[in-house]
């Protein structure tokens, strides 16, 4: 009898064969895993993962019977039984790739849990594999290539696991898409870092620049990080005022040293989507649209063009299940998710996260409540996977007491403090409890400033009291439309007209303004210095002045983590001269640390799920996965027929069988909204469900402001916020 792995709509003999299938995966995944010195046990997942298909009733459902058939715990428990402890790590990967790595659960389980599975009593027989698969390659199963970092012996075995698995998924798709669609030969075929490491130098030396003191010292940074890219793999910090030109630095760095020591790929991971086409902008300027891949929820993939643009696009479409491309532009969330989820799409890119240079932009803003897992993460990719992480930031956080003992980042300036003084070119100034009134008249008395808040109700009430050329800037505006407002920000500012503009704090993180004065509603130090960013940019005045204020208006009041650090910031504001200098920000966090307290680092405790039943290789992964979201889901996404092509693909998408593969393109005019906010909007009929697929916002022009965005009703306007 012949066994196949899967079926098509062309005649049988042309089905692949179940121990092609089998044997491709293997050497795919045994491929992949090699990478981090682990090619037996991918090889062995991906020769076990499909064992179930041997089974008569499986061979049937392929010939068209309505079947359902468990194909995937065979092959666990094939593992286990064959190579014991060992084995049962393997499991994990073969029982959940289809479903997701499950939770380990006890044998008293009736569902997916691993206990359950590997106890399952398995009713189609599926012995018929032995006439085409010898298991004699279990034996080449080694002790495992990886060491635990620090105590966290758990968790170093589960990320293990999970590499793995990632391997074992995006072989198997890889196969089966070779298998089934034409597609499979778009990808690949990339430029070398090393093509690339020549490319952006040639960039780099047809960039001109005048001839500032403050060119002068982001040349001596930039040649400063070329020469370190020498130096081993390993965790670095890349500390470097704002204005310091870190975005190219930390890419020479990463290209250079990616050539030197053999890596694959450069990942930027940046932490809001609001900045996040700014920097891959800067990227596919230097090194070319075709090798830069952006990743985050606005992105959309534009087939619309010539065949060759087409062609490309597509490409880089498929590089965006599995990251197989050079340089990867991404998100906190995206990053982070993607390291803990448990399903295979989620899961197949991460093991191209091996023998990679993952830059973290903005490192200080890494989420506090997930702290401890997301570095523990990093220090698994640096230590048992060949990876180099930097964290780049204006404000290095104190983060040695969240490490491992035995990992330290290493410095890259020589001296940070003296790099501080040469771009300080902001006075930060506290102006103590300041009414609305008076911060109204101080803004209106300006020709250039930008006012930041913490609150998107404060926001929209100070830009209503703005008069001449003023600006808005908050979530409430679709992505589409900030970005417009934006574009007439720099304008004005170039132009040097008259401009004021009023934001919450989305403006702080990269986004490339330059106003003369700013105002700041308290908030944390980190905060404070992302404000300073935005304020004499590029040192065309002496000096930039930054007002920080205590907003007296009820329409401020913030609570929570922002309230905490806003509260701590103030501490540093009355003890230090220089709230913003190297000492008052390592007195911050670490304030900030004691007073969150070491639960606050692992919120969810995530990191339990991993070492609790470590003496059993228990593991809960999907647990892990569900409580590991960096954006809490109590919202609501609602899309707006800003313009015209919204509008045209709101119509598409209400007669479309498929509506929700519109979801990407649409994702540039939708906001988020909170639940209470919601169901007011819909109490008020303000909203209308497109094709079940799409919240979308119904008589735009009662209910949407071309300056403000989004139009709340007033009983819903809470103090939630997004940035």
């Amino acid at each position: 009898m012949n066994y196949y792995a899967h079926s098509s709509d062309n005649p049988q003999k042309s089905w692949q064969p179940l121990v092609e299938h089998l044997t491709n995966t293997a050497e795919l995944a045994g491929f992949f895993a090699s990478k981090f010195n682990a090619k037996e046990f991918g090889f062995f997942c991906g020769m076990l993962h499909d064992l179930g298909k041997y089974s008569q009733e499986f061979q049937n459902k392929l010939h068209g019977q309505n079947l359902k058939v468990d194909h995937s715990t065979a092959g666990a428990q094939e593992a286990e039984r064959n190579c014991g402890k060992l084995g049962k790590l393997m499991a994990y990967c073969i029982a959940g790739h289809h479903s997701g790595i499950p939770d380990y659960g006890t044998i008293a389980d009736n569902g997916g849990t691993l206990s359950a599975r590997l106890a399952k009593k398995i009713e189609e027989e599926y012995s018929a594999y032995k006439d085409e698969i010898e298991l004699s390659f279990i034996k080449d199963l080694n002790a495992l290539p990886v060491k635990a970092i620090g105590d966290f012996h758990g968790f170093t075995l589960s990320f293990f696991i999970r590499m793995v698995y990632s391997c074992l998924v995006d072989a198997d798709f890889i196969d089966t898409e070779q298998y089934m669609s034409e597609k499979v030969k778009l990808r690949g075929h990339n430029a070398s870092i090393s093509e690339l490491n020549d490319m952006f130098n040639n960039f780099l030396s047809k960039m001109g620049s005048s001839q500032t003191k403050i060119n002068s010292k982001r040349k001596e940074i930039l040649e400063r990080c070329l020469s370190m890219a020498k130096k081993p793999t390993g965790l670095y910090s890349l500390t470097v005022p704002t204005g310091g030109g870190k975005t190219f630095s930390s890419l020479a760095f990463a290209l250079n040293h990616a050539v030197q020591h053999n890596l694959e790929r450069i990942v930027y991971v940046i932490p809001y989507t609001s900045i996040i086409e700014q920097n891959a902008r800067v990227f596919k300027d230097a090194l070319g649209d075709d090798h830069v891949l952006e990743h985050h929820s606005n992105y959309q993939f534009d087939l619309n063009h010539s065949e060759h643009i087409k062609t490309a696009t597509e490409k880089l479409k498929l590089a965006a299940e599995n990251w197989d491309i050079p340089i990867v532009v991404t998100t906190n969330v995206q990053f982070f998710e993607s390291l803990f989820a448990n399903r295979s799409s989620q899961c197949r890119k991460i093991h191209n996260l091996s023998k990679s240079v993952v830059i973290f932009d903005e490192a200080q803003m890494l989420p506090i409540n997930f702290l401890k897992p997301c570095l523990l993460a990093v220090c698994e990719l640096v230590k048992n996977y060949g990876s180099t992480a930097i964290l780049c930031t204006a404000t290095q956080p104190s983060i040695q007491d969240l490490l491992p003992s035995d990992i330290r980042p290493i410095e890259m300036m020589e001296n940070s403090k003296q790099l501080y003084n040469d771009f300080k070119k902001v006075k930060v100034i506290n102006k103590g409890n300041l009414e609305d009134e008076v911060l109204i008249d101080e803004l209106n008395s300006l020709e250039q400033v930008l006012c930041i808040v913490n609150t998107r109700k404060h926001a929209k009430e100070i830009f209503s009291r703005l008069k001449g050329n003023a600006f808005h800037l908050s979530t409430l505006m679709c992505p589409v439309h900030r970005k417009e407002t934006l574009a007439k920000i720099r304008k004005s500012l170039k132009n040097n007209e008259s401009c004021k503009a009023v934001s919450t704090q989305l403006i702080e993180a990269g986004v490339d303004v330059d106003f003369p004065v700013v105002y700041r509603s308290m908030a944390g130090i980190d905060s404070i210095i992302q404000s300073a960013g935005r304020c004499n940019r590029e040192g065309r005045l002496p000096v930039g002045n930054l007002f920080v204020f205590q907003p007296v208006s009820e329409l401020a009041k913030i609570r929570g983590y922002l309230e905490r650090t806003a509260k701590i910031a103030e501490m540093v504001l009355r003890r230090y001269d220089d709230p913003i200098s190297l000492e008052a920000i390592d007195y911050y966090f670490q304030r900030l640390y004691d007073i969150e307290g070491e639960e606050a680092v692992d919120r969810k405790n995530i990191l339990d799920c991993f070492e609790e039943k470590r003496m059993h290789l228990g593991f809960d992964f999907q647990t892990a996965a569900e409580k590991f979201r960096l954006i809490e889901s109590n919202t609501y996404s609602i899309v707006i027929p800003y313009d015209d092509t919204a509008i045209e693909l709101l119509n598409t998408a209400l007669y479309s069988p498929y509506p929700r593969s519109l979801a990407r393109k649409l994702q540039p005019y939708t906001i988020s909204v909170y639940e209470y906010e919601y169901k007011t909007l819909m109490k008020n009929a303000a909203l209308r469900v497109v094709n079940n697929s799409f919240i979308v916002l119904d008589d735009y022009k009662s209910n949407y402001s071309n300056n403000t965005g989004l139009i709340l009703p007033k009983d819903t306007y809470g103090e939630g916020i997004f940035v």
